[in-house]
């Protein structure tokens, strides 16, 4: 998750309760007042009230989250690689960055590596996210379902059967159901990842050419290259909220839907 702005900080209820703090009202005034006294201007004066107010608002601000350090090494193949490849691509980026002559064009491409690097946490959040599918995926036997599915069916015949037994046959088949939607869930969140570590070399590649022929003709180059960085990037956030849903219904003991609730591959 990215940090929060100063702004959002300062548009929270504790950054209300900071610019209004009696404390800090009362003391810069107090300040001011004793500025003043000793012989400062009052504009002077009235700006010293300020800065002690705004310091003692600063102290009261809520603190910006620290990102998430991320660390492919506590995932597990191929969730690990995914990351890892992540991570390679925004390195070069930056390197590419550096190549470009000083100007407009290497600012630009500095804000498109910001967007990288979006990129790159959201790629982190979704391996997590697909690994904590697999754990759950793999707490459903679905080898003994079929078996005891298969028995209770058998079971299931004849006026002398247990009544029971086709409640029994249904959970199993919502066990069986639950496992075919993970499984083609995780199989998906694999293949979005992998193209779009793909695309995140891509977008290295286009941005070692920007580099090398900078000129006024760049221009537009750049454009396609942001427009395309921020479409990767929406695309994976889309991915990793879908992952969210189904991460959370399957600590529910359900799934949402199928695989239908992921972006479409390969959409640009």
């Amino acid at each position: 998750m990215a940090a929060l702005s100063f702004r959002d900080r300062l548009l929270t209820r504790r950054g209300a309760r900071a610019i209004l703090s009696p404390i800090g009202i009362v003391g810069g005034v107090a300040v001011a007042a004793v500025a003043v006294v000793a012989g400062l201007p009052v504009v002077a004066g009235a700006l010293v009230g300020v800065g002690v107010w705004a310091v003692n608002a600063g102290r009261l601000l809520p603190r910006a989250p620290r990102a998430e350090r991320i660390d492919p090494f506590t995932l597990q193949e191929p969730w690990r690689r995914f990351v890892q490849e992540a991570l390679q691509a925004r390195t070069r980026f930056a390197e590419a960055v550096e190549r470009a002559p000083a100007g407009p064009l290497r600012d630009r491409l500095g804000e498109i590596a910001q967007r990288m690097q979006t990129g790159v946490e959201q790629c982190w959040l979704i391996a997590k996210r697909g690994q904590t599918l697999v754990k759950a995926r793999r707490g459903i036997d679905l080898a003994d379902v079929d078996r005891q599915l298969a028995q209770v069916q058998d079971r299931d015949t004849g006026e002398d059967a247990d009544p029971s037994l086709s409640r029994v046959a249904q959970s199993l088949q919502v066990q069986r159901a639950t496992a075919e939607r993970l499984d083609a869930v995780i199989d998906k969140a694999q293949s979005e990842l992998r193209l779009l570590d793909a695309r995140l070399d891509e977008a290295v590649a286009r941005t070692l050419e920007l580099a090398a022929h900078a000129s006024t003709e760049a221009g537009t180059g750049v454009i396609g290259l942001s427009t395309d960085v921020d479409n990767l990037v929406s695309e994976m956030e889309s991915l990793r909220l879908a992952l969210d849903e189904t991460s959370a219904a399957a600590q529910r003991g359900t799934t949402p839907g199928t695989p239908r609730d992921l972006p479409p591959g390969g959409a640009r």
